[in-house]
């Protein structure tokens, strides 16, 4: 049993050292389009709480570069998707996670530009309507009906 504990502290305290942040490229890398939409999302959500580290540190080149990486993160998800070949109403399984995750990030996004000073919102516009096009995108997939 005290093994145990030893080896979920090393554990613990090895994650610890290790980036929060995901990576594109490890996501570019997954040969499964499904997994490769979800890492290139989850890179997304990493991005966001990177740009506001990088905002409130006062590092703008650095705000604006995370903003483009999840730009790029937002267009591999959707692309992976869709080189996947599959409708999203008879194989829903990536897609609604998709859809889901986009939603979240809409949210986080809309806050995040809230935050951030009048002057500087304007980094995030592109971002919004990207990730807004893509979950539009999304949801129109899933719940498009018979095709007439």
């Amino acid at each position: 049993m005290k093994w145990m504990a030893a080896w979920l502290m090393l554990a613990l305290a090895g994650g610890a050292a290790l980036p929060l942040r995901a990576d594109l490229k490890a996501a570019m890398a997954e040969q499964d389009l499904g997994k490769r939409s979800k890492l290139a999302l989850e890179n997304a959500g990493a991005m966001l709480k990177s740009v506001r580290e990088a905002y409130n540190a006062g590092e703008r080149e650095r705000v604006a570069k995370d903003a483009d990486e999840y730009v790029a993160s937002i267009d591999l998800a959707s692309q992976s998707l869709k080189a996947t070949g599959k409708n999203p109403r008879k194989s829903p399984k990536w897609f609604k996670q998709a859809e889901i995750a986009t939603r979240d990030l809409l949210k986080k996004l809309d806050t995040l530009q809230h935050d951030l000073s009048f002057d500087d919102r304007s980094v995030l516009d592109k971002a919004k309507t990207r990730t807004q096009e893509v979950h539009d995108e999304l949801l129109l997939g899933l719940m498009e009906g018979k095709k007439k």
